[in-house]
C-alpha cells in the first residue's frame, strides 16, 4: 500500500487557465430527512445537484469529495430545514475558500401528502414532485421551492358548444309541442339522448417556483400546495367514491379554465402571501382535443427577479 498518493487536484496546474461559473455533481442519489412547515420530519430519497465555481484560473479542479462528504454528512446526521441549508451552502464555501465564493444546492424529491376526498371523507396519498434549491452568491442566500401540483381543466370554449348541442336536441325532441311535460323532460336530461355532448377536459399541471422571503422559517410545503388548489378548484383527486366524482364532475363544470384563467387565478392567490418575495407559474394543459398543449407562464413581476422562460 503506497504511504502517499498522487494528488492531482492540488498538485497540477489546469492546462488550459480560466475561471468557471459552477463545478460539482448532479444526479447524486441520498436518502434524507426533511422538516416541513406544520408536518413531522419524514425520509424521502432525493436527487441532488451540488456545485461551487471554480474562481481560481490556475487551479486544476475544485474538490468534489468535500461536497458529497457534506452532503452525506445531513443526509446521515441531520434534516433538511432552512437553517441546515444555509449552513451546508456555508460549509461549501469554507471548504473551498481559495477556489470559491459561490455555492449551489438542488434537491428534488417526491413529498407525499394525505388528502382527503371532496364528499366522502375517504382519503389517499398524493405525491408532490417538489425541488428546493439554495445558492450562496456575493455573501447572501436565496432559497427557492418549487411544486408540480396535477389538477382538472375543463374547455369553455368546448363547454358552449356542448351546451349549444344540447340546446339543439331539446329543439329537435320538444320544439313542435305547446307544453312540456316535466317529468318527461327530467326524464329525457338522464339520457345520452338528452346530453348529446359534454365538454372537453384534461389532467393539468401547474408548475411553480417561489422565493421564500428572509421571515420564512420553515419549508411552506403544505401552504403552497394548500394555496394552489384552492386558487384552481380542480385537484386531481386520491380515493373517490361516487359522490366524489360526482362532486368532482360539479366543480369541473363550475371552474371552466383556459390556461390563461389559471395562470391569472394562481398570479392572483400567490401576490396575496408576504412570504414568497417572487414568484414563476407554468400552467401546462395537456390537450384532449389537441396533439399540442396549452401553456400560460406568468411571474410577480420584481425588478431582478425571475424571467418569464
Amino acid at each position: 500500500m503506497p504511504t502517499a498518493m498522487p494528488d492531482i487536484a492540488n498538485s497540477a496546474t489546469a492546462q488550459t487557465e480560466g475561471t468557471l461559473d459552477w463545478v460539482g455533481m448532479s444526479e447524486i442519489e441520498v436518502p434524507i430527512m426533511v422538516a416541513a412547515k406544520n408536518e413531522a420530519e419524514r425520509p424521502v430519497s432525493a436527487r441532488v445537484e451540488a456545485f461551487v465555481n471554480l474562481n481560481e484560473a490556475k487551479a486544476k479542479g475544485i474538490h468534489m469529495s468535500r461536497l458529497y462528504l457534506l452532503l452525506d454528512k445531513l443526509s446521515t446526521e441531520d434534516t433538511l430545514n432552512l437553517q441546515n441549508l444555509t449552513t451546508l451552502l456555508q460549509h461549501f464555501i469554507e471548504s473551498h475558500q481559495e477556489l470559491s465564493d459561490r455555492a449551489f444546492i438542488k434537491f428534488n424529491f417526491d413529498y407525499h401528502m394525505r388528502r382527503k376526498s371532496l364528499i366522502s371523507g375517504k382519503q389517499g396519498w398524493k405525491a408532490y414532485p417538489v425541488e428546493i434549491v439554495g445558492v450562496y452568491l456575493d455573501g447572501h442566500i436565496e432559497t427557492e421551492l418549487k411544486i408540480d401540483v396535477p389538477y382538472s381543466s375543463t374547455c369553455p370554449c368546448s363547454a358552449a358548444l356542448a351546451r349549444q348541442l344540447i340546446q339543439q336536441a331539446f329543439e329537435d325532441k320538444y320544439g313542435h309541442e305547446d307544453t312540456v311535460n316535466k317529468a318527461d323532460v327530467h326524464e329525457w336530461l338522464g339520457t345520452t339522448e338528452g346530453i348529446v355532448a359534454t365538454p372537453h377536459s384534461q389532467r393539468s399541471i401547474a408548475e411553480v417556483k417561489v422565493k421564500l422571503s428572509k421571515e420564512v422559517e420553515d419549508f411552506p410545503i403544505t401552504d403552497l400546495v394548500d394555496a394552489i388548489e384552492s386558487a384552481l378548484s380542480t385537484p386531481v383527486q386520491a380515493a373517490v367514491k361516487r359522490a366524489d366524482e360526482q362532486e368532482f364532475a360539479r366543480l369541473n363544470g363550475q371552474n371552466l379554465m383556459f390556461c390563461e384563467d389559471a395562470g391569472r387565478r394562481l398570479t392572483h392567490a400567490l401576490n396575496l402571501v408576504p412570504g414568497y418575495s417572487d414568484f414563476w407559474v407554468r400552467v401546462n394543459h395537456y390537450e384532449s382535443l389537441h396533439a399540442h398543449d396549452a401553456v400560460s407562464i406568468n411571474t410577480k413581476g420584481v425588478k431582478d427577479g425571475y424571467l418569464p422562460y
